[in-house]
């Protein structure tokens, strides 16, 4: 099992800048995903970036430029630094381990990102 706790949400203005955190616990397999999602309401949950436990990254093509994914391993925690935030990245955001080999997936309980125009 792995629990992932997320921190960091809040309500900014556009064009302002947040940072999420996660933090992995319990079974952290050698081979990871760690990523983002977020779903916004009344839509499908959808990725927002990943990054593998070799360091690739992959993001969606709307945050590209705008948005960071890092992660610390000694910490077992992924970050996500959100800059020149739009009201179209509103919704909650989810952090996800997947483990690879076993085709595993684990959710956070989600955090509320809210930007106001």
């Amino acid at each position: 099992q792995v629990q992932l706790v997320e921190s960091g949400g809040g309500l900014v203005q556009a064009g302002g800048s947040l940072r999420l955190s996660c933090a992995a616990s319990g079974r952290i397999f050698s081979i990871h995903v760690l990523g983002w999602y977020r779903q916004a309401l009344g839509k499908q949950r959808e990725l927002v970036a990943v990054i593998a436990s070799g360091g690739s990254t992959n993001y969606a093509d709307s945050v590209k430029g705008r948005f960071t994914i890092s992660r610390d391993n000694a910490k077992n925690t992924v970050y996500l630094q959100m800059n020149s935030l739009k009201p179209e990245d509103t919704g909650v955001y989810y952090c996800s381990f997947r483990a690879v080999a076993l085709k595993l997936d684990y959710w956070g309980q989600g955090t509320q990102v809210t930007v106001s125009s």
